[in-house]
């Protein structure tokens, strides 16, 4: 009996996918289909998927071509897979021809030849045009925009007249008015966190947008990484117990005067790191902590540009610590404390791809490794994309904790 084998996203399955599959059934008597995870597509250049995992497992079983299906999550894994199943034939579109010539060693290789004129990228493609245009053309735009190019139907414009959605990257006292005023203009907005520096702001904000059928994201980029998402889930499974304190910390050192000696903007050390810093705390532990204190060092007369931050959470049975600084450098990690383990995510844990979970037994330690593709911001365009096409909260930040977190530089504010 032939054993055949072949892989593919399988998203919004079409009749290009079902002739692949059907003449792939010809080669042999058994045919097993690998379905790739969001995880391991994202390392093959398109990431904006429309149906989940399981979702696109369903569409491929419901067809009744497959004999098995299973999952592809790493890189070697159509090796494995070969001598697991004990396949005979691998077999793949012809849009791949050479790739996967070495694959020839273990069992022989064909490339089936692909139905023109239909492919998944050009139904998502068809299914979206998102120009966005930005409030200021700093350098988070330039890093937006790079990333809008990895994402079917995203594109940039100049023209805010002709534009579907603005990135608001300017100065955070004018994020509220900035969005207030693309919302009237019926845009969807994504804005670089945080949304406003008064919580009544935010909460206003998220309720124009919602009458008005807009979507309004705060973008916190490590909250769309795989990895973040992971420990997360890890955490509410009780991999280390209950949860009794998290530590994040965030520092740069930058020029922050102009050749005048002045000190330039707004993007004060809260601003600018606190609601990364922020992030953990408030969707490990929630928000409803029972008090802060906080300690700001500032660098100016006025007291408006802190260079370093530190705040210190109290919670029923737990408590919290961030440390944020444009002027004083730290270890940027992350620490999640409980009662069986702990969670350590090494600096820059912003950009998080890797973390562990150490026990007192170091035999029993985990360590989890997960793609990173352009620092998270490409993950964030695809969320942003699927909630303005389907109208669906596709949304990793709840509208609790960005208020939250502009209560918290609200405070800090008035601290002063």
């Amino acid at each position: 009996m032939a054993r055949v084998i072949t892989y593919g996203t399988f998203d919004l399955l079409h009749y290009g996918h079902i002739r692949l599959l059907e003449r792939a059934k010809q080669l042999g008597d058994y045919l097993i289909v690998g379905v790739t995870s969001e995880d391991f597509d994202r390392r093959r250049g398109k990431i904006n998927t429309h149906q989940s995992l399981m979702e696109r497992m369903a569409a491929v079983r419901a067809l009744g071509i497959a004999d098995e299906i299973i999952v592809e999550e790493y890189v070697g894994q159509k090796i494995d897979d070969i001598k697991r199943y004990d396949i005979d034939i691998f077999t793949v579109g012809s849009d791949w021809t050479g790739q996967f010539d070495y694959l020839k060693e273990y069992c022989t290789v064909i490339y089936l030849p692909r139905t023109e004129g239909v492919s998944s990228s050009d139904i998502r493609a068809q299914g979206a045009d998102i120009s966005v245009s930005t409030t200021d053309s700093s350098g988070i735009w330039k890093k937006f925009a790079n990333e809008c190019e990895y994402v079917n139907g995203v594109r940039t414009t100049d023209n805010r007249d002709e534009c579907k959605a603005i990135y608001v990257t300017s100065l955070p006292d004018k994020h509220y008015e900035d969005i207030r005023q693309a919302l009237l203009e019926d845009k969807h907005v994504i804005c670089e966190s945080p949304i406003a520096t008064k919580a009544e702001h935010v909460k206003e904000l998220f309720a124009l947008a919602r009458n008005k059928g807009l979507v309004l994201m705060d973008g916190i980029k490590p909250a769309y990484s795989t990895a973040y998402s992971r420990l997360l889930v890890l955490l509410k499974s009780g991999a280390i117990g209950e949860v009794v304190s998290v530590d994040a910390v965030c520092t740069s050192l930058s020029d922050l005067s102009n050749s005048e000696g002045e000190i330039e903007g707004r993007w004060n050390s809260m601003c600018a790191w606190g609601p990364t810093a922020l992030l953990p705390v408030f969707q490990i532990l929630g928000t409803g902590y029972k008090c802060k204190h906080i300690v700001s060092r500032y660098i100016d007369e006025e007291k408006t540009f802190d260079g370093f931050t530190k705040i210190d959470f109290e919670y029923e049975n737990a408590v919290a610590s961030i440390k944020v600084a444009k002027a004083a450098k730290s270890e940027g990690s992350l620490v999640v404390t409980g009662t069986k383990g702990y969670v350590y995510v090494p600096a820059p844990w912003w950009k998080m791809d890797y973390f562990e979970i150490r026990y007192e037994n170091a035999a029993d330690n985990k360590r989890f490794f997960y793609q990173l593709d352009g620092e998270g911001i490409r993950y964030e365009i695809v969320a942003f994309s699927k909630m303005i096409e389907t109208g669906k909260d596709f949304s990793n930040i709840s509208e609790d904790v960005s208020v939250a977190i502009a209560q918290t530089i609200e405070d800090c504010i008035l601290h002063t």
